[in-house]
């Protein structure tokens, strides 16, 4: 018998935004599978607000259409919404209410009846660690608290869709540790779209991961798949002092055909090879002969960091 096919909960087609002459999202469209862990990146102003704004319905889009079982969603339609569960970048608490009159209050917002709103808090309370700041205000809560209590708050409803957006931002490690391993109890049931710059938290967690710029889809599947594409092997690192690109990649022509895949951040030549050990020796040799300097060498596993990088052109923009 063939493979069942994933259950889609979520889809988007040709999703287009735009603000003014800035088309901030362009024919976007993909699916989302019931209860995996989606990663959406991009680097800065690429487009990853506005379209989860937009898949929210908080951003009407100008083109393109968004379903969610089926269903289409439209912008301010409270009743498509009520299965989706939203954690901003930005903290947003309430400051002069305590940490379980929030979770109740936004418990009661989703038409929960008041004890399952209690008890909905008390199990939030204990998960995240807040459970002996349970009558502390939020506005005396620390900022990693803040950001705990904000995606407990994303959660209070048990939502069928989760959008998280940079969740781990402004949290201690421990604290990292503890929302990664709870999102991991999700899998299978509560369907979890992650934005992130973090590209390891994005690599450990994310079922899937779609890698926009510009507007545009680049690249969508799983992390392995994704670093398979870019060729079998270990990746390494080589930076010279000198330009790369006029004074090291013209004489390496047949060495940078014996790898399998190669490209250039500042003065760092990336190549990845099953045949690192045959490679190198050759390539630092005409490093020598050349007389350039070698600044440093590195040879490791292949992350989805170099995806991003390979596929962007730069690191992570601030």
């Amino acid at each position: 018998m063939p493979d069942a096919q994933p259950d889609i909960v979520f889809s988007v087609d040709k999703l287009t935004r735009r603000f003014g002459d800035l088309t901030a999202v362009e024919d976007l469209s993909f699916s989302i599978y019931r209860g995996e862990v989606f990663g959406f990146l991009g680097p800065n102003g690429a487009g990853k607000t506005t379209a989860m704004r937009m898949m929210c319905g908080l951003l009407k889009p100008h083109d393109g259409s968004i379903e969610i079982n089926g269903q289409p969603l439209n912008g301010g339609d409270w009743k498509g919404l009520r299965c989706i569960g939203v954690c901003p970048q930005a903290i947003t608490i309430w400051e002069t209410m305590t940490c379980r009159e929030q979770l109740e209050f936004m418990g009661r917002m989703y038409d929960l009846d008041w004890k399952s709103a209690r008890r909905r808090s008390r199990e939030l309370l204990d998960v995240f660690g807040l459970q002996d700041k349970t009558d502390r205000l939020g506005r005396t809560l620390s900022g990693g608290m803040q950001r705990r209590l904000n995606i407990a708050l994303a959660l209070v409803h048990d939502p069928e869709i989760l959008f998280l957006d940079e969740p781990q931002a402004g949290l201690d490690p421990q604290s990292r540790i503890l929302v990664r391993e709870y999102l991991k109890t999700l899998s299978g049931k509560t369907t979890v779209v992650l934005t992130t710059h973090d590209m390891e938290e994005a690599e450990k967690i994310s079922d899937r991961v779609c890698i926009i710029d510009g507007g545009k889809k680049l690249v969508l599947d799983t992390v392995e798949t994704i670093k398979g594409d870019m060729g079998q092997g270990d990746l390494f690192a080589i930076e010279i002092s000198e330009d790369l690109e006029r004074d090291l990649i013209p004489h390496l022509p047949e060495r940078l055909e014996e790898s399998k895949s190669f490209y250039i951040v500042d003065r760092t030549l990336n190549l990845v090879s099953d045949q690192a050990v045959d490679i190198l020796p050759g390539i630092l040799q005409t490093i020598k002969d050349q007389g350039l300097h070698l600044e440093s060498l590195r040879i490791r596993k292949k992350t989805l960091e170099d995806v991003f990088i390979r596929l962007t052109g730069r690191g992570l923009r601030e």
